[in-house]
């Protein structure tokens, strides 16, 4: 076996202080921002036929140091969780497969000028998600957000109150939201990002694939049968209540596409009305007034990634510049790395900081 040469030994010793100190500078340690627990009466959520509260909590996450910061302001961005999900999951008060402050806090750590304030209502409600749309069954959730949420946040923390420090995002049924609430309020929010977005496409090439679902869903009568069904079937009840309400019909107040056995048109155009990728064109002037947009999906959630990559082909078309990207994901194993390492650095590109709000107060 050769001996080391003394000058690579010498070269080693020398050289091995600089690169502890190199590896130690890039493993900051990481400082956890706080998190809070609010809670929020909405009028426009009042006197709701699933009869779910209007007292809503949302999570609040506050970048570390925000409470020793004075007067500086930070620009916000809205969450929003997904189908079955509430904000305590997202924020940690709950188990879940994913704890938002935990990336966000790692993300921060490293790049500590980059701290955002981050909300997320509980849009959880009777039949397990809101689908983030106005309905007298479920409540006006897209007004919520974009002004009574937006308003609250504004005057009880320093934020930058204005559409460019403002941004909404989302997982799942929340990135339908983002698309849904962000395309209808470019005054209020100027970017938008979209985590493997659900329902983004017609339900009407579907509903034959759908059909023993949507038996099984036309089968339940009462809310115990609901409470007791399979995931996807509650899913379909939680569209009708968001997107074919029927204030006549209890007591669920909604119409589904299937009734005695028969498919039902009308409710499929009514479904299908509230596709963004099929109202796109009604909402291009909308969106181009937002500064970005973006949005992503693992390539094994197939229906999904085909959904965005027909987004991605519209929006093109409209020669509107966007982030787009499949990666090498399913629906949720990947979220929390996209969160850390695509959507905050597109949030930091896209949304106004404290310094450039105060040059533009001047």
């Amino acid at each position: 076996m050769r001996k080391p040469r003394p000058f690579l030994l010498l070269l080693f010793i020398l050289l091995a202080p600089c690169l502890m100190v190199r590896c130690l500078a890039q493993k900051k340690p990481v400082v956890k921002g706080t998190v809070q627990r609010i809670k929020i009466h909405s009028k426009l959520l009042e006197g709701n036929l699933s009869g779910d509260s209007a007292d809503r909590y949302a999570s609040v996450y506050l970048p570390a140091g925000y409470n020793n910061a004075g007067g500086k302001r930070y620009p916000v961005v809205y969450f929003l969780h997904g189908y079955t999900d509430n904000d305590a999951k997202v924020y940690g008060f709950e188990k879940h497969w994913m704890s938002l402050p935990a990336v966000l806090d790692t993300a921060f750590s490293q790049n500590p000028g980059s701290g955002m304030i981050f909300v997320t209502p509980d849009a959880y409600t009777l039949f397990q998600g809101s689908m983030y749309s106005n309905s007298v069954t479920t409540g006006n959730w897209e007004d919520f957000i974009a002004t009574e949420l937006v308003n609250y946040i504004d005057s009880h923390y320093r934020t930058i109150a204005r559409k460019e420090g403002r941004g909404i995002c989302g997982h799942s049924m929340g990135g339908y939201g983002a698309l849904r609430i962000g395309e209808k309020n470019p005054d209020v929010f100027s970017a938008v990002y979209l985590l493997s977005p659900c329902c983004l496409n017609s339900s009407s090439g579907s509903a034959d694939g759908l059909r023993q679902q949507l038996l099984r869903a036309d089968s339940i009568r009462t809310i115990d049968a609901f409470r007791q069904a399979d995931f996807f079937t509650k899913a379909l009840f939680a569209s009708a209540a968001a997107w074919s309400p029927n204030p006549e019909n209890p007591p669920f107040y909604l119409d589904l596409p299937v009734k005695d056995g028969a498919l039902q048109p009308q409710v499929l155009l009514k479904w299908d009305a509230n596709r963004p990728l099929n109202d796109l064109d009604q909402y291009i002037y909308n969106i181009r007034k937002l500064k970005s947009i973006g949005f992503d999906a693992g390539d094994k959630d197939r229906g999904i990634a085909e959904s965005i990559k027909t987004l991605h082909a519209d929006l093109r078309r409209y020669g509107i510049e966007h982030s787009f990207e499949i990666y090498d994901g399913d629906h949720i194993n990947r979220i929390g790395q996209r969160i850390g390492d695509k959507m905050l650095q597109f949030f930091s590109r896209s949304l106004l900081s404290d310094g450039a709000a105060k040059q533009i107060r001047k």
